[in-house]
C-alpha cells in the first residue's frame, strides 16, 4: 500500500475535525471547536446542525443506522443500533437525525454491571454524547462516543470517570504549568499509547476446544516439546497467514483513525503485538477497545481467532498491555520530557517527583486497576511485571534525585556515542539509561511505561487511576507554591522531600528475582498476588476521600466498582470450573478408559499370540492411567462440592476467596493429573487439538 492510498484512507470513516470544518457551517464549527478544546459542555443550539451533518455524512458512507457507542462495566463496548428512517405521514418516509437523538439515548440499563447501585427494575439509564473523540462509521452504523450513567446520574461505564479524571489532573497539573511562566498553555491532557498483545490460533482446532470457547484459556493440555525457549519467534519473519491478517487489521485500523504503527511476533508461539502512536488518553481508551474489536472481527475472516485472554497457556508466556502514560500541555510540551539538561528543567523534575510521591502513596490502586481473574495468571511469572508496584528510573535519573536529595548540583552528562566496532555502522547516541522489561512502572525517555495490564482490560481503569493520584499531589504541590515567596527554593524543597520520603518505590534491579520480593518486603511495598487481595484496598477511607475530593468517584460509584470486580473474579471461575468439569467427566475420563481398554487389548493379543504375559512397562501404563482415572473422578466431585460451597456464600468477598482459595487449586490439581494422562495417551484417543497443534499449526 502506497503513501498516497494510505492518505487517502486514513480517517475516512471518521467524523474528524477536517469533516467538520468541511460541513459545518463555520460559526457552527468554531462553537464546537472550542467547546471540544476547553471540555465545556456543548451549546445546545448547535446540537441539531452537528447531527444533520453527521448524518449526512454517515448516509454517504453507506450507514443506515447510528448507535451510542458506550463502555459499560462488562469490559467490552455495547451498542443499540436506530435506523435514521422517520415516517413522513404518507406512508413514506424520511432520513432523520435530530440533535437530541445525538446529545442523548436511553438503553436499557438493568442487564448491565452495576454492583448493586441499580434493582433489575430499575432499568432507565442515558447515553451521553462525548464530543471529545470523534464519532466513525463501522459496519453501515454511525457510531457516536459517548457516556454511560444511571437515572440518578451515577457512572455506569468506564469512560465517564475516565473523562473526570482527565478533568482532575488536567486542572492540577495547569495550575503548576502557570506557576511557571507557561501563559500560553490553556489546558494539559495526559496522553496514552497501549500496546496491545494476542495470540492467533487456527479456528478449526480453536473450535474443538471447549475451554478456548467459553473461557479464552486451556484449562488443560500439556507442554510441547518446543515452547518459546529458542527465542526464534521473538521479532521472528512474520508467517503468511498472519501477515495478511495484519495488513486487513492496519488498514480497518487507520480507516477509523487508529495511529496503529507497530507490529510484531512476541516471545511465545503464535503471540504477536501491535502498539500505536500515543495519543490523547481518552481517545486512546476508544481506540484500544475498537482495536480489540477488530482484532477478532478480523481475525475470524482469515480462518484464525484471536485469544486476548492473559495466559491462554499455561507454560508459555502470556499477554499484557503496556500502558506509555504522559502529560502535554496544549501548546505541544510534554512535561515528563527530561530536554538536554535534565537536573537544570525544573518542572520536569516536579512533575517527575509528583509522579514518584503519587505511585508510592497509591501502589494499592495501581495494583486494583490491574486486577482480573485472567492477569492473576500471568503477574509474577517471568514474563510479566511481578505483583510488586515499583519504579524504575534508570541510572541517570536516579542519580539526580540523590544529588538533590543530598542538596549538591548535578553534572548532567552528554548523551555517550555508541560505536559498535566497525566502520560500516554509523554511530549514534545512547539513550540516557537502559530499558528495564521486569519494571512494572518504567521511565522510558519521556513517559511513563505501566507495564502491568492484561491483554483484555480496557486501559480506562488504570488511566483512571494514574490521573487521580496524580492530580492529588499536583494539587498539594501547587498549594504549597501558590504560597511560597521564593518559588526556585520551594520547587527544589518539594522534589527533595518527595525523593526522600518516597524513594522506596524506586527500583532499577531485576524485578523477577526471590531477592527483590524479599527487599520490596523490607521496605514496606505491598505484594498483592491476587484479585480479592486487591480489591479488599479500594473502598478504604483514604481513596474514598482522594475520589470524592476530585470528583472522579463519589463513595457509592466507588463501592459498586470493587463489588463488581469481585463479582466478575467469581463468575469467570465458575464458569472455568464447569468447563473443566464437563471436559473431564464428558470427555478426558471416557478417553483415559479408552486408553486403557486399548493397552488391556493389546496387552491380551500379545498373549493370546505369542503366549508372552504383560511386560512392566504396559502394566505400568495401564496402572497409571487407570489411577489418573479415579483422581479425576475424585477430584472433579470435590470440585463440583467447592463450587457450591462458593456458589451458596452470600458475601461477595468471601465468595471470591473461597474461589481462589478452594476452586482454583482443584481446578489446578485436576488439570495436572489430565497433563498427566496426555502425556501417556495415544494421539489419536485424545480428545483435544494439543498445545503444539494450538501453538504451531498456522
Amino acid at each position: 500500500m502506497g503513501k498516497s492510498v494510505i492518505n487517502e484512507i486514513f480517517g475516512s470513516n471518521v467524523f474528524d475535525d477536517t469533516v467538520m470544518k468541511e460541513r459545518l457551517p463555520k460559526d457552527t464549527y468554531e462553537l464546537l471547536k472550542n467547546a471540544i478544546v476547553s471540555g465545556n459542555a456543548i451549546d445546545s443550539s448547535i446540537s441539531n446542525i452537528v447531527a444533520s451533518a453527521m448524518k449526512d455524512w454517515a448516509i454517504e458512507k453507506g450507514a443506515t443506522h447510528f448507535t451510542h457507542w458506550f463502555q459499560p462495566m462488562t469490559g467490552i463496548t455495547a451498542e443499540k443500533h436506530d435506523s435514521f428512517i422517520a415516517p413522513t405521514g404518507n406512508g413514506n418516509v424520511i432520513m432523520d437525525f435530530s440533535g437530541k437523538e445525538l446529545i442523548k439515548g436511553e438503553p436499557d440499563a438493568s442487564s448491565f454491571p452495576s454492583g448493586g447501585l441499580r434493582a433489575t427494575f430499575e432499568a432507565r439509564g442515558y447515553t451521553a454524547w462525548d464530543p471529545s473523540s470523534f464519532a466513525f462509521v463501522k459496519d453501515n452504523t454511525l457510531c457516536i462516543p459517548t457516556a454511560f450513567c444511571s437515572f440518578g446520574g451515577e457512572a455506569l461505564d468506564q469512560k465517564t470517570p475516565l473523562l473526570r479524571s482527565m478533568d482532575a489532573v488536567g486542572k492540577q497539573a495547569l495550575r503548576i504549568v502557570k506557576l511557571f511562566g507557561m501563559e500560553d498553555v490553556t489546558s494539559v491532557r495526559t496522553t496514552a499509547g497501549p500496546e496491545q498483545e494476542y495470540f492467533l490460533v487456527d479456528k478449526a482446532l480453536f473450535n474443538k476446544r471447549p475451554d478456548l470457547i467459553y473461557c479464552g484459556r486451556t484449562l488443560t493440555g500439556s507442554v510441547p516439546p518446543k515452547g518459546q525457549e529458542m527465542n526464534d519467534h521473538y521479532f521472528g519473519v512474520i508467517k503468511p497467514r498472519v501477515a495478511a491478517f495484519m495488513q486487513e487489521l492496519d488498514e480497518e485500523l487507520w480507516k477509523l483513525g487508529v495511529f496503529a504503527k507497530t507490529e510484531h511476533n512476541e516471545a511465545a508461539p503464535a503471540q504477536h503485538e501491535l502498539a500505536p502512536i500515543f495519543t490523547t488518553t481518552n481517545i486512546a481508551a476508544d481506540h484500544n477497545q475498537l482495536t480489540m474489536e477488530l482484532m477478532k472481527k478480523i481475525a475470524d475472516k482469515h480462518g484464525l481467532v484471536c485469544l486476548l485472554h492473559e495466559k491462554p497457556f499455561k507454560g508459555v508466556n502470556g499477554s499484557g498491555k503496556h500502558n506509555n502514560w504522559s502529560l502535554a500541555t496544549n501548546t505541544g510540551i510534554n512535561l515528563l520530557n527530561p530536554g538536554k539538561n535534565p537536573s537544570e528543567n525544573l518542572i520536569f523534575l516536579l512533575c517527575l517527583a509528583g509522579v514518584i510521591k503519587a505511585v508510592d502513596q497509591h501502589q494499592d490502586l495501581l495494583r486494583i486497576s490491574v486486577a482480573t481473574a485472567g492477569n492473576d495468571h500471568r503477574l509474577g511469572g517471568a514474563e510479566a511485571p511481578p505483583a510488586i508496584v515499583s519504579m524504575y528510573l534508570g541510572d541517570e535519573l536516579t542519580s539526580i534525585l540523590e544529588d538533590i536529595e543530598k542538596g549538591i548540583h548535578h553534572d548532567d552528562k552528554m548523551k555517550a556515542t555508541m560505536n559498535v566496532g566497525t566502520d560500516v555502522i554509523p554511530m549514534f547516541k545512547k539513550d540516557n539509561s537502559d530499558r528495564n522489561r521486569t519494571s512494572p512502572f518504567a521511565f522510558t525517555g519521556n513517559k511513563f511505561e505501566f507495564r502491568m495490564l492484561g491483554s483484555s482490560s480496557s486501559i480506562s481503569d488504570t488511566n483512571v487511576m494514574l490521573n487521580t493520584i496524580t492530580a492529588d499531589v499536583f494539587c498539594d504541590f501547587a498549594n504549597r507554591l501558590e504560597k511560597s515567596t521564593d518559588f526556585k527554593s520551594e520547587v527544589l524543597a518539594i522534589i527533595r522531600e518527595s525523593v526522600s520520603e518516597h524513594k522506596r518505590i524506586i527500583f532499577n534491579g531485576d524485578g523477577y528475582s526471590n531477592e527483590w520480593k524479599e527487599e520490596a518486603k523490607k521496605r514496606g511495598l505491598l505484594n498483592l498476588k491476587s484479585t480479592p487481595d486487591a480489591i479488599s484496598f479500594l473502598c478504604n477511607d483514604r481513596n474514598i476521600d482522594m475520589f470524592e475530593r476530585h470528583g472522579v468517584f463519589s463513595e457509592t460509584e466507588l463501592r459498586c466498582r470493587a463489588e463488581i470486580s469481585l463479582e466478575n473474579y467469581s463468575k469467570v471461575l465458575h464458569i472455568e470450573a464447569l468447563t473443566l468439569y464437563e471436559m473431564v467427566r464428558r470427555d478426558i475420563m471416557p478417553s483415559v478408559s479408552k486408553a486403557v481398554l486399548s493397552f488391556c487389548k493389546t496387552a491380551e493379543k500379545k498373549k493370546q499370540a505369542l503366549g508372552i504375559e504383560p511386560s512392566f512397562a504396559e502394566k505400568d501404563i495401564i496402572s497409571s492411567l487407570s489411577s489418573c482415572y479415579d483422581k479425576l473422578f475424585e477430584l472433579t466431585n470435590s470440585l463440583d462440592k467447592t463450587v457450591q460451597e462458593a456458589q451458596n456464600t452470600n458475601d461477595v468477598g468471601r465468595r471470591a476467596v473461597i474461589y481462589r482459595e478452594n476452586v482454583l487449586d482443584t481446578m489446578e490439581k485436576i488439570r495436572d493429573i489430565s497433563d498427566k494422562s496426555e502425556t501417556l495417551m495415544p494421539r489419536d484417543i485424545w480428545p483435544y487439538p494439543t498445545y503444539g497443534d494450538l501453538l504451531f499449526k498456522i
